[in-house]
């Protein structure tokens, strides 16, 4: 038996668009006979069969949305996908979840299975392989063949699409003026998302702090990593060879390495050392002990906003439907890992 083929291969033989194969399968008039004709023909001989799930392009009615995440451990995604599921569910629509376990090849293979009539379209924050490889070709071809996408959290400005982010830059910045505020003037930064976009908006947030405070900057005491082994050992160093007053870590396992070394290290806290990190899960609020003072990023919030924004776009009849991003404000929830003023 031959194996059917999809709109996508023969797109891709015939050196067309997806869209175009969709509408001249189904007779559209904004495409010449001629082409539909070749299209048609060259459809039959590869077998190819309408899923019957997905309906054409133009048509879409799934009601089904495709969620990509990073990391299932995170549990601000968790919190992030809560939100899209409400949202999602009030508006009848289903959402297919997958762990793109920071691969860019996973990620790219998912969207490619998904993209093929399974789903209307895709909210994902995007891998770190993605990222720091900049390889981004995929989310564009996605878009170009017609099947929306709306980014949040992990976004990549040279991808035009709907976006949900945080005000990461000016979190960090408040943060860190927290901790000056406390009277802390040897501030460690702890990161282990060097090659994120939002680790990049973070660190930028907390130099810009210490900048307009006149605290000088010292290197050594900016510790970003790609790992928690990496940063875990180059805390280490920094132990070994500074006297600090403040950490500021910019993800939520970054906190607790932050928290446990400086236990280990004999500091008091908040007395002589206080921290704050980013996120906000179960771990850091409840279950350490001093809990954390940290930024809370609206999980829900951010998840509901960027269903929102996808249904909206399923679901306009306008031919033009400009992108638009949505910022999310956080919150400084102040606990026992930070003096108070």
């Amino acid at each position: 038996m031959k194996a059917k083929a999809t709109l996508k291969q023969i797109a891709k033989e015939l050196n067309v668009s997806v869209s175009t194969v969709s509408k001249a399968l189904n007779d559209s008039p904004e495409i010449s006979e001629q082409t539909k004709t070749r299209i048609k023909e060259y459809a039959k001989l590869k077998n190819y069969k309408p899923n019957v799930i997905g309906l054409n392009l133009k048509n879409r009615k799934t009601k089904t949305i495709g969620l990509i995440i990073p990391n299932i451990l995170n549990s601000f995604f968790a919190k992030v996908f809560t939100g899209i599921e409400k949202v999602a569910e009030e508006k009848g629509y289903n959402v297919i979840t997958c762990i793109s376990n920071e691969s860019l090849k996973k990620e790219i293979s998912t969207l490619d299975m998904l993209s093929n009539g399974t789903i209307d379209g895709f909210i994902l924050s995007v891998s770190e392989e993605a990222q720091k490889l900049h390889e981004f070709n995929h989310f564009k071809e996605i878009i170009n063949e017609g099947t929306p996408i709306v980014m949040f959290d992990r976004i990549v400005d040279e991808v035009e699409c709907d976006k949900v982010v945080v005000d990461d830059f000016d979190s960090a910045f408040n943060a860190t003026q927290h901790l000056i505020n406390i009277g802390c003037k040897k501030i460690a930064l702890f990161s282990s998302i060097g090659n994120l976009s939002v680790g990049k908006l973070r660190t930028e947030g907390y130099l810009k702090a210490l900048q307009n405070n006149n605290i000088a900057i010292n290197t050594d005491l900016i510790l970003r990593t790609d790992s928690e082994d990496a940063l875990k050992a180059k805390a280490e160093i920094l132990f070994d060879n500074h006297t600090i007053d403040g950490i500021f870590a910019l993800e939520e396992d970054d906190s607790v390495l932050a928290l446990r070394i400086s236990l280990k290290r004999g500091y008091i806290i908040p007395e002589n050392l206080s921290i704050i990190g980013f996120a906000d899960g179960i771990l850091a609020s409840r279950r350490l002990s001093p809990s954390l003072t940290t930024v809370s990023q609206h999980g829900p919030e951010i998840g509901a906003a960027a269903a929102e924004l996808l249904i909206e776009r399923l679901e306009s009849n306008e031919n033009e439907y400009p992108y638009k991003t949505t910022v999310i404000k956080t919150e400084l929830r102040l606990r026992e890992s930070t003096k108070t003023l």
